[in-house]
């Protein structure tokens, strides 16, 4: 699940705030001109010497950039700059520390705000009101950036410490110190202003497509076959699509799990083209047989209404309130460029190349026919979700909810389960008792997701899905993976140097580690299997399941291009465009392998229309997952994560060589498919 702090605090992060109302046009006004600038740099260096030249180069541009007429005359940009550029070291590092404990008080309190007004959407605390809507979508510190240029503090920063692109942070951030990291990232906080308003409106329209997939859940027990057949328990309830995915995912060991499977299928494909009838999402009152698209009620079929494409305009939405922040930012003038460059770091195009050159790699084919052999039959679409490779394969889901029931029958009993969690992968007790002291379990209304904090004095929160018969598999499978967040949320704020390299450098390396918890979630319940292709078999789970979802990642980054490309379409010509790049990937790269073409089934992602852009993460998250593996293999556990997660916030590919020795590469992991291949079969 996403890591929802991310997006969540990236207004205050990254964001700037005009002036109420931006007046008199100013988003591209620059009211200081070049000579003005030079002049203004020329005393400072006059003043301070050549040795400061770059800081003041740097830092005199970047207030001109910002600066507005509302700021002030030219004249009074230039008395700032001279007033307020810090030459001195020890006075430079004075600001320093006193920054660090302001950006605390005030980001991680405008988050618990935000945590706060969110409960009654994140939380099973009965049916929800519009008032409810109206308070989680509000964003406490949008006007706080627009606070912090109108009394100057922002252009303080941007005047004395220098914003570095991400060329220059790959090219100079090896030779950096702990500390120097910690001032870039300073740095970066000021590069842009953008109006409070719109800030507001980006955050109220993704809280409103998020809580549209927190209450878009199927009753399974309510689908029937063409024969009329119930499959499914009458009270399983599950969300789109994490719930529905890993339903499927739960049946390769069941009986009659191809029927179960199919069945699951055409759900999703109903969801995706929009053809599911409106009174079944979230409605047990009616009876319904996705593959003939027939709807009952009281054992007569009723003509229905379907979804009036709902799902794809959210997703307009989430675009059309990003594009409208693309003025603000000189540097990322698009949100496809901020989320790779800015928010990841990570350019697009090396990510696209990272994942088109891994899913077309030999090994997909022979990792492919070895399921196949496995299962006895010819592929389905819906093997992208295979898992058989996992020890868990081997239990059915009644036995692994039974276990799981028993062991957590409630909130307040994972709660407590946390620390033993912990013992087992080699933590201190010391540690535990730090760590579980910072985390608080709460039941979730929707699958699930790690809430993390900005301040020590506020808790990390793991939300989880536990019904009245206590927690199932597919729960306890998805809080293992919160939990995994939660872990490196604590020790990447409490026990980091410097708060500016608090957190990981993208979600991707948080959802990493969250990935090396979830896989150890047999273990931690005390079913591990002694199993002497255990590795072989891990080293197969994570190849099927980059393949997976790397191609849900193209289908994303094309469906963003398409609307920038296409910024007037409906909802319905979203639908369709949607619909088509997922069967265009399919064609390309999986199509191939499955020998079945026009599936859209990697349209089915809930991210896509609930975390813009976020999708590419979990890819790169099992990238960095099994280097992380095969580095700590044989080492303390728990030890290795302490130490390569308080690397901090740096940046990818500089975390990656201090972390395991090399930058971020696909060729460990193909490289252990081709071998576990030969080995399993």
């Amino acid at each position: 699940m996403r890591k929802l702090i991310i997006l969540l605090i990236m207004p205050l992060l990254i964001a700037g705030c005009g002036g109420q109302q931006m007046k008199n046009n100013e988003t591209k006004e620059m009211p200081v001109t070049k000579p003005v600038v030079e002049k203004t740099m020329n005393v400072l260096i006059d003043k301070y010497g050549q040795q400061q030249k770059f800081r003041i180069e740097r830092g005199v541009n970047q207030v001109a950039q910002l600066w507005r007429n509302s700021d002030g005359t030219t004249e009074e940009f230039t008395e700032f700059c001279t007033d307020n550029f810090i030459a001195d070291e020890a006075e430079l590092n004075n600001v320093f520390d006193k920054l660090m404990v302001n950006f605390e008080i005030l980001r991680g309190n405008m988050l618990r705000i935000k945590k706060d007004l969110m409960r009654p959407l994140h939380l099973d605390m009965g049916p929800m009101h519009d008032i409810d809507v109206m308070f989680g979508s509000y964003e406490p510190g949008a006007h706080m950036r627009e606070d912090f240029f109108e009394n100057k503090i922002a252009f303080y920063i941007a005047l004395n410490f220098p914003f570095y692109s991400l060329a220059e942070k790959n090219e100079f951030g090896s030779e950096w110190t702990r500390k120097k990291w910690a001032k870039a990232r300073v740095g970066d906080y000021y590069t842009s202003r953008v109006p409070a308003a719109l800030i507001q409106e980006a955050s109220a329209v993704e809280t409103q497509s998020d809580n549209y997939i927190a209450e878009y859940n199927i009753y399974m027990g309510k689908l029937v076959n063409d024969q009329g057949e119930t499959l499914f328990p009458e009270d399983l309830r599950l969300i789109t699509h994490w719930g529905l995915r890993d339903e499927l995912k739960s049946n390769y060991s069941d009986e009659n799990g191809l029927e179960k499977q199919k069945m699951v299928y055409e759900v999703m494909k109903r969801i995706i083209d929009q053809s599911i009838p409106q009174q079944v999402i979230n409605n047990n009152e009616y009876t319904w047989n996705p593959f003939s698209n027939t709807l009952y009620k009281d054992n007569q079929s009723i003509t229905f209404r379907s979804e009036p494409d709902t799902r794809y305009e959210h997703l307009l939405n989430n675009f059309i309130s990003n594009k409208k922040l693309d003025p603000y930012y000189p540097n990322y003038p698009t949100y496809l460029r901020r989320q790779f460059e800015s928010n990841m770091e990570i350019p697009q195009e090396d990510v696209w190349k990272l994942f088109t050159e891994f899913i077309s790699s030999a090994q997909v084919k022979e990792v492919a026919e070895l399921i196949s052999q496995r299962l006895g039959r010819p592929l389905e679409p819906f093997d992208i979700w295979y898992n058989g490779f996992k020890p868990r394969g081997t239990y059915t889901e009644e036995q692994l909810d039974k276990i799981v029931g028993q062991k957590y029958p409630d909130v307040q009993a994972f709660q407590k389960g946390l620390e033993q969690l912990l013992l087992k992968l080699g933590f201190t007790k010391e540690k535990v008792v730090h760590l579980t002291s910072n985390i608080k379990v709460e039941g979730s209304r929707g699958a699930g997701h790690a809430y993390g904090s900005l301040i020590k004095t506020d808790n990390a929160l793991l939300r989880t899905r536990i019904g009245a018969s206590g927690m199932d598999y597919k729960g306890y499978n998805i809080a293992v993976h919160e939990f995994g967040h939660n872990v490196e949320q604590v020790i990447t704020l409490h026990d980091i140097d410097y708060y500016t390299l608090s957190g990981v450098p993208n979600t991707a390396f948080t959802e990493a580690l969250a990935f090396i918890f979830q896989k150890r979630d047999m273990a931690l319940l005390g079913l591990e299997e002694k199993d002497p292709l255990k590795e072989h078999m891990e080293a197969l789970s994570n190849f099927w399941s980059c393949y997976e979802i790397m191609g849900v990642s193209l289908v994303d980054i094309k469906v963003w291009e398409w609307m920038y490309a296409n910024p007037n379409a409906n909802p319905a010509q979203l639908k369709n465009a949607v619909i088509s790049i997922a069967k265009e990937i399919w064609n390309e790269y999986y199509a191939p392998v499955f020998g079945v073409n026009d599936e859209p089934i990697l349209a089915v992602y809930s991210h896509m229309i609930a975390s813009p852009l976020y999708l590419s993460n979990y890819p790169l998250g099992h990238l960095i997952d099994f280097q992380i593996e095969q580095y700590i293999k044989g080492k303390n556990f728990a030890t290795e994560i302490q130490r390569i997660y308080l690397l901090g916030s740096i940046i990818p590919q500089e975390w990656m060589r201090q972390a395991v020795g090399m930058e971020l590469s696909i060729q460990p992991t193909l490289q252990a498919a081709a071998e576990a291949v030969k080995t399993v079969r």
